[in-house]
């Protein structure tokens, strides 16, 4: 099989994501008063309507509606007004009643988008060839695709012919072909298609079969306590065009869903779970191919993976005159490869119509601006701010606002700061802080370290008291201890020498010494600077400011 590079030479993938958020932050289920759990012992918060018994009326839970405007909100999204909810047929354990209460064509938000920034290795997996004319014809003919399932949105619900189902955003914007920077990095606008509510199946666990899977296992078990769980699904536009764009994007999400505070996002615990829609074309083509969808990716990095892979397979079986398959297909992290479930279903499949027992809704402007009133500022905004006001390096600011304690905590230990010393707090957050908290395995607000702690020590490195090694074992002490980094420093006699005068008598010293490694500086070679530094280090006992000898070092060599 081909690489993935070779492969996307001469194949475009054209990728789509359905994203599963469960709502982890509220109290109760969709539409019953039973307990949200995830911990507790299995089959311990039910109730009729979680198990469908006859007679049991589901209550819609307008938290969850709370939350589901905002993320529509906060992903540019059309917020519907009117919309209901529907009943999607499938007969498997997971779901009692045989049916997920879910919506129907029009969802509570509808035609959004977001830019994703590609950049560094991983905008390299878009071959140069994908910003040609032959992309921006390809992305013409999804949006001209998209346009025309709006109409068939629209015509299929003559109930409610006045809900604007058509978008500024995907009329006047459309999927615009990325744009390309000077540095190799480009931005790709991706379109949202729909953020719909439905409720969650139950938690399935198969004892006895490979990797969890249900073929090969001795017996399978049920947890209704997920079933009825406040589930979102954001479905993606196929504009995604690579396995890391669509990682990326993943990932960006993650971090909008954790700072509107609607779940915890966490693809471990399965509470956000992810899809891929995959075909590929050749290079210019506008016609899409089949399609093939992934399951079981509960990482990023399962996700890159899977969507490499199965490029790369569906290449290799079109390049041998075989034929791609509309299907299901499961990922297999051990063995890293894909394999079939089942055919895939069509919404034929699931007769769908609308759920007699729940009424439209119709939602206010009032309603909706509440929801937009409680929004805090998002990842990219407090990026921007977190650029401007501090001053600090873009990347190291987008790893930061994209966790909402993370971003508190450096906003807390930088007050007052700004470039160098800033910067100084950045790393320590970004470097040091993060290390140690996923070495740990604690959450930040249990670790016990303080922002002033960290804006203490960030001022021992800006003033040169301490070298950057001697941060991280400062750092590891100040985690254990509680202590003060100033103390800590003081204690163990760690403050650097940074007066010219005291250390010029030992560059001498050295030099004397190291004769031959100094002619070979005389004669062009600098690398041997770095020896000498550490020869300067030894002689000082370690307390000396090694940029300091450096200085020192080389004024006196080139003088």
């Amino acid at each position: 099989m081909r690489e993935l590079k070779d492969v996307l030479q001469d194949w475009e993938a054209v990728i789509g994501l359905e994203v599963h958020t469960e709502l982890t932050t509220l109290e109760t289920k969709m539409f019953c008063g039973c307990k949200l759990s995830h911990d507790d012992a299995p089959n311990t918060h039910v109730c009729p309507v979680c198990l469908g018994l006859p007679g049991a009326l589901p209550v819609p839970n307008q938290r969850a509606i709370e939350s589901i405007v905002k993320a529509g909100l906060a992903t540019n999204c059309q917020i519907q007004k009117r919309s209901m909810f529907y009943r999607k047929h499938y007969f498997y354990p997971d779901m009692a009643k045989n049916f997920q209460t879910t919506q129907g064509p029009v969802a509570f938000c509808m035609y959004g988008g977001l830019d994703l920034e590609v950049s560094g290795p991983g905008a390299a997996e878009r071959p140069t060839c994908a910003f040609g004319e032959g992309e921006a014809a390809s992305l013409a003919s999804a949006s001209a695709n998209a346009e025309g399932l709006s109409r068939q949105m629209a015509e299929s619900l003559p109930e409610y012919g006045d809900t604007p189902v058509t978008s500024e955003y995907y009329r006047e914007s459309g999927p615009a072909a990325p744009v390309r920077h000077e540095d190799g990095s480009y931005t790709a606008p991706i379109r949202i298609l729909r953020i719909h509510m439905e409720e969650d199946a139950a938690k399935m666990v198969h004892v006895g079969g490979q990797e969890g899977r249900i073929g090969g296992a001795a017996e399978s078990l049920i947890d209704y306590n997920r079933c009825g769980t406040p589930l979102i699904e954001l479905v993606t536009e196929p504009d995604l065009r690579t396995p890391e764009e669509a990682r990326l994007f993943m990932e960006k999400l993650r971090r909008i869903f954790l700072t509107i505070g609607i779940s915890d996002c966490s693809m471990e615990k399965g509470s956000m779970r992810c899809d891929g829609n995959v075909s590929i074309r050749r290079r210019g083509e506008s016609s899409l191919g089949t399609k093939t969808e992934l399951k079981n990716l509960n990482s990023f990095k399962a996700l890159h993976d899977a969507l490499a892979y199965e490029i790369c397979r569906q290449a290799e079986v079109l390049e041998q005159g075989g034929v791609i398959y509309q299907e299901t297909r499961h990922w297999e992290p051990s063995r890293k490869r894909t394999v079939v479930m089942r055919v895939k279903e069509t919404a034929d499949d699931y007769r769908l119509f609308p759920d007699p027992d729940l009424a439209p809704f119709d939602l206010s402007d009032e309603f909706i601006e509440h929801c937009r009133a409680e929004l805090p500022e998002l990842p990219d905004a407090k990026r921007e701010r977190f650029e401007a006001e501090f001053g600090i390096k873009r990347a190291d600011a987008e790893q930061m606002a994209g966790d909402p304690d993370t971003a508190a905590f450096f906003e807390a230990a930088a007050a007052g700061t700004s470039g160098k010393a800033a910067q100084a707090v950045a790393n320590l957050v970004v470097n040091e802080l993060a290390a140690y908290l996923k070495g740990a395995g604690v959450a930040l607000g249990e670790s016990g370290i303080a922002p002033a702690q960290v804006a203490s020590l960030a001022k021992l490195l800006t003033s040169d008291a301490i070298s950057s090694n001697q941060a991280h074992e400062v750092f590891e002490a100040m985690a254990k201890s509680g202590e003060d980094p100033e103390a800590i420093v003081d204690a163990r006699g760690m403050r650097q020498v940074s007066d010219a005068g005291a250390l010029q008598p030992i560059v001498d010293e050295v030099l004397a010494a190291c004769a031959d490694q100094a002619q070979q500086y005389r004669d062009g070679n600098q690398k041997v600077i770095g020896f000498l530094v550490g020869q300067c280090m030894k002689a000082s006992r370690g307390k000396g400011n090694p940029k300091l000898f450096n200085e020192l070092l080389r004024a006196s060599l080139e003088g």
